[in-house]
């Protein structure tokens, strides 16, 4: 009896010994708080097209497909950009690198599921080196038709509204005469 009161005693004092090492730590958990930004802005855009996934699909990660969506967003047609010689690199594999619109974007597949989902870190060469936002297409089938629900997130503060119709102007709108 005197070894299961030991051991007994040794449990309760272990636990009282966390519980005192928890008690301590919670005003350093409560400072930790300061550090968590909760006003960051994000993008959320949903699309349909009419086209069955794999196409919409094959148009974003295909470099010679999305090439034709560059070519026919409004970046060609602005003075010196016209000139570019290759607007699209895009590997179309989990972890290659991207460099779009003449390496105006650049980035890396991050997850790829073949007609429903494309997830990549994606940049701004304006943006401060080093930062990466994220980039979400999730395709689903809708009566005959694709619907794109689209998040971005992780970006520069300021730069939502320029970016949601970047979007729009660069992707979205040439995408529709790409898949007419």
């Amino acid at each position: 009896m005197p070894q299961a009161l030991k051991r007994r005693q040794l449990i309760t004092g272990g636990a009282l010994a966390l519980v005192g090492v928890a008690a301590r730590a919670s005003p350093v958990m409560a400072e930790s708080s300061d550090e968590i930004s909760r006003s960051e802005e994000s993008i959320h855009q949903e699309r349909t097209f009419t086209a069955q996934r794999a196409r919409v699909y094959a148009a974003l990660i295909v470099e010679r497909q999305f090439d034709r969506i560059v070519r026919l967003s409004g970046v060609m047609k602005a003075g010196a950009n016209a000139k570019m010689q290759n607007p699209t690199k895009l590997s179309p594999h989990v972890g290659g690198t991207f460099a779009l619109f003449d390496g105006y974007i650049v980035g890396r597949q991050l997850e790829l599921v073949p007609d429903e989902l494309i997830v990549q870190a994606w940049r701004v060469l304006s943006w401060p080196r080093g930062v990466y936002s994220i980039a979400r297409f999730e395709l689903s089938e809708q009566a005959g038709a694709t619907k794109i629900v689209f998040d971005h997130t992780g970006f520069p503060k300021g730069d939502a509204e320029h970016l949601a119709s970047g979007w729009q102007e660069h992707y979205w709108d040439p995408l529709t005469k790409v898949l007419a």
